[in-house]
């Protein structure tokens, strides 16, 4: 097995043709690098200890069949354990595993909290020509969240500069800014107002708000995860969260479209907005 990983054996298992497979996440989606599967047998025997890769994917072959227990492990994470049956020359696959990281689920303390936009974004996707997607983010914004006690009263405010829309196309953008969409000189800002907030278990959040866009208010619901909280290297303390939402295009008066002969709308009707966030604790 060239994969630069160790692993250790019990006496006769190298024979076997089994193995456990697994690809690990973090609750952000990204991989977990050098994650480590420790496989016990039956008998509580450890028969595999193995090293990922940088894509968080790991692999314990040479297992014989039967019942084992797997355990993921990070630096920095909660360890995960499952069941899972093994069989001769086949890979029984954990799937997509996600590790917490450690800490992760202390809520922010109370106070005001600066959301930072230099290592934060606030992302627009579009169908195009019913194929494909156009990509978009908004360069400008700010924002506060007031964390409140309980954490179920917190608040949170965004502002968004509509003309720093950025799809990396300088006449898409002019054309995007424009009265057909964003209509910037009428309407030069976006704001999010929240009205809400409901844990849905674990990390994750509904954040009910209200979006002007446009001139016109819409009520919107966020899907919303919280990642953690943890210092910087600038002696402060940050919070982090990501969220999503669908918008449609008419509920905000953004109508513009060309029909194609084939009867498909060359922008799609729906936007999908993915928020990354992270908040800055202000002492004081």
């Amino acid at each position: 097995m060239d994969l630069g990983q160790r692993q250790a054996e019990a006496p006769g298992v190298a024979a076997a043709s089994g193995a456990v497979t697994a690809t690990v996440r973090g609750g952000d989606g990204w991989p977990v690098p050098e994650a480590v599967l420790t496989v016990i047998d039956g008998t509580g025997t450890q028969v595999a200890r193995v090293q990922g890769d940088a894509q968080g994917s790991v692999v314990a072959a040479g297992l014989r069949a039967g019942a084992y227990t797997a355990i993921v492990t990070a630096v920095g994470h909660e360890p995960l354990a499952r069941t899972t049956l093994v069989h001769d020359g086949t890979a029984a696959t954990l799937g997509e595993v996600e590790l917490r990281r450690v800490g992760g689920a202390d809520l922010p303390s109370p106070g005001l909290w600066r959301i930072d936009p230099v290592h934060s974004s606030i992302q627009v996707t579009a169908k195009h020509l019913g194929i494909s997607s156009i990509h978009g983010r908004f360069n400008e914004f700010a924002g506060e969240v007031r964390i409140g006690n309980p954490v179920e009263s917190s608040t949170v405010e965004v502002r968004i500069a509509a003309a720093g829309i950025d799809t990396a196309n300088g006449m898409r953008d002019d054309h995007l800014r424009s009265a057909d969409f964003l209509d910037v000189e009428r309407h030069p800002e976006i704001t999010f107002r929240s009205t809400g907030l409901r844990p849905r278990g674990g990390d994750r959040w509904d954040l009910d708000g209200e979006l002007t866009l446009c001139g016109v208010t819409r009520p919107v619901r966020l899907d919303t995860r919280f990642a953690g909280v943890g210092p910087d290297p600038w002696g402060g303390t940050r919070a982090s969260a990501t969220a999503t939402t669908q918008l449609r295009r008419e509920d905000f008066a953004m109508t513009f479209n060309q029909a194609l002969q084939t009867g498909i709308a060359a922008i799609g009707t729906t936007l999908k907005v993915e928020i990354d966030i992270q908040a800055v604790r202000e002492d004081g």
